[in-house]
């Protein structure tokens, strides 16, 4: 998949949010990423934004992807 610019200066009207808090699962975390965006080339990518938290027992890390879908802006 090529990569797609990310447009910070337009707005959004989707978000899809990633989670994983298992260590296997973070791992995979952004092939997971990768492979939704693959799936859905009709959404325009505005941000991206990766957030960690953790506690004394677990680790969790989400990833934000903020897309404009043009779609959605047609049927309305």
């Amino acid at each position: 998949m090529a990569p797609r610019a990310v447009s910070r200066s337009r707005s959004f009207n989707g978000v899809k949010v990633f989670c994983a808090t298992k260590y296997q699962d973070r791992a995979c975390l952004g092939e997971t990423v990768t492979r939704w965006l693959a799936e859905h080339p009709e959404l325009a990518l505005v941000d991206l934004v990766q957030t960690q938290s953790s506690d004394v027992a677990f680790h969790c890390v989400t990833i934000s992807v903020f897309y404009f879908e043009k779609a959605i802006n047609a049927r309305s």
